[in-house]
């Protein structure tokens, strides 16, 4: 496997709001290589328990690694996020006092080339989370027409151009001419353009099919839906975000929900020290909530 470096974002942050304790049990379900799971347990010492989930392999596999002096205070489990509640059910576990989910893509995911998410590493247009299950990025570009996978980068990806790129797309699939990713980037820069700022055109068509492929919406979805019934009373969830799409879902889950207090007025952003040591926090949010009992 590839190495799992990763650098937690917000690990302080997320701490302050989950709080750990001593005796205290607390899931994180986008396990990576285990950053906010150590300062979970370093926290909860000595009898906090942390159930740690990835639908990543080689995350599962770092993690492992990486939290083996915590013995049998850590349980993981190969799983995706829409699975928690199953997974605590199958360990005999009602309730959480915490729960932290690190959504998006790691930097050690990016670095992967033969994984395909990075706009500047050439490599098979894939982008599945778990590389043994489900269709890759180029499949779905295949079987899907212009106009659906216009529906596809302008929901998932926020892009105004969606009709235009898809067509390229679809042209490139059809011509052969799209099997790596920068392919992909190549045809995504026919259709807009050549690059004028900051920003790559081709990033907002390679979040777009990410989120497609791996289900990102709809796994965040389940996720919120189940804290009710998965968190304790007083019990507390973080979730740090990436992208407009899922920080929208989270704030108005916390804000919405009858069981859920919001903690972060505001979404809790990275400091101009993190920000600099870390370059992938500059687009992190965290909210947070806790959970409250409903009097009927």
């Amino acid at each position: 496997m590839t190495a799992f470096d990763h650098t937690p974002v917000l690990l302080e942050e997320v701490l302050e709001y989950l709080r750990p304790v001593s005796s205290g049990v607390y899931a994180d379900v986008t396990l990576g290589g285990g950053g906010h799971a150590r300062g979970i347990l370093e926290r909860s010492a000595p009898d906090g328990r942390l159930v740690g989930t990835d639908r990543d392999p080689s995350a599962l596999e770092a993690a492992g690694k990486a939290l083996t002096s915590y013995g049998d205070r850590v349980t993981l489990r190969k799983a995706r996020t829409r699975d928690l509640s199953e997974v605590l059910r199958s360990l005999g576990i009602v309730r959480v006092d915490g729960i932290v989910a690190d959504l998006g893509l790691s930097s050690a995911q990016l670095d992967q080339q033969d994984r395909g998410f990075s706009l500047t590493k050439d490599g098979p247009i894939d982008m599945r989370m778990d590389p043994t299950e489900g269709e890759t990025a180029l499949e779905l570009i295949g079987r899907t027409d212009a106009e659906e996978l216009a529906d596809v980068i302008y929901r998932y990806g926020e892009e105004g151009r969606s009709r235009r790129i898809a067509r390229f797309l679809r042209q490139a699939y059809e011509e052969g001419e799209l099997e790596t990713t920068a392919d992909l980037r190549r045809a995504v820069h026919r259709a807009t353009g050549p690059r004028r700022g900051r920003i790559d055109p081709a990033t907002k068509t390679f979040q777009a099919l990410r989120i497609a492929v791996n289900e990102e919406l709809s796994e965040l979805e389940s996720l919120l839906e189940q804290l009710p019934t998965v968190l304790r009373a007083g019990g507390v969830a973080a979730v740090i975000s990436f992208h407009s799409l899922e920080d929208r879902m989270v704030k108005h889950t916390f804000r919405d929900s009858k069981h859920l207090t919001p903690l972060t007025k505001r979404p809790v952003i990275a400091s101009d020290e993190e920000r600099q040591e870390n370059p992938r926090s500059r687009s992190a949010k965290l909210r947070a909530a806790r959970r409250v009992e409903v009097v009927a």
